[in-house]
């Protein structure tokens, strides 16, 4: 991969990472319940909010892991256990961010639901857990594709 490409990639990840960092702390200020609510009320009373801080902790660390990932490319140096590793940690962390948002929308049906319209919400649920799970599935692919090839280099360097 040309070094540009990788240093895109990776700017695109930092923009991501500041993105979505910014509209976890702007978007609670617009919700309903919040709207005249002060960012004490907002912040420390609302135990929803404080599970999906909790929750976005895996999704920052597969994107940091992403990163290394593309850095290790940048450097030629993807055929590595250091590589290899970051993509597991990918395939967890995606893994989790799933079992989060079941958790989310199981918060949704129990304590929610009759109260309030959740479709829309257990809509955007369903599909990021759809999303972590290909993104979960991806990086397993790669992570065996990739230690397969470790193991290949491993045993021409022996050789050798």
């Amino acid at each position: 991969m040309k070094k540009s490409s990788t240093i895109f990639l990776q700017v695109v990840i930092v923009a991501l990472s500041i993105g979505v960092i910014g509209l976890m702390l702007w978007e609670p200020r617009l919700e309903g319940r919040n709207a005249h609510a002060t960012l004490f009320a907002i912040y420390f009373k609302d135990p929803f909010l404080a599970y999906m801080y909790i929750a976005s902790i895996p999704f920052f660390v597969a994107l940091y892991q992403a990163f290394r990932v593309l850095e290790y490319t940048g450097q030629n140096e993807v055929f590595s256990q250091a590589a290899v590793n970051a993509l597991r940690t990918i395939k967890y962390c995606a893994l989790a961010t799933a079992g989060f948002i079941v958790g989310a929308e199981a918060y949704l049906f129990i304590a929610i639901r009759g109260k309030d319209d959740i479709a829309g919400g257990v809509m955007m649920g369903l599909v990021a857990i759809f999303a972590s799970i290909v993104i979960g599935t991806a990086a397993a692919v790669f992570e065996r594709i990739l230690q397969n090839a470790v193991d290949i280099k491993s045993e021409n360097d022996l050789t050798v």
